[in-house]
């Protein structure tokens, strides 16, 4: 978990833009999203596919 310590005359919304920063380069919310539901295995197989199919035609 992404940890940020409020510097010496820093303000709020600096610290905060620090920690939305970390946060998304951590990967922290996109993991969390991934995980809000269950997906069985067999349609993370379907979804998996499908973005590599994806990725293919658009390159």
């Amino acid at each position: 978990m992404p940890r940020v310590v409020l510097k010496e005359n820093e303000g709020l919304d600096d610290a905060l833009r620090r920690f939305k920063r970390q946060v998304s380069r951590n990967g922290t919310l996109a993991e969390a999203r991934k995980r809000e539901f269950y997906v069985k295995p067999g349609v993370r197989r379907k979804l998996k596919s499908e973005a590599a199919r994806k990725a293919r035609r658009s390159k």
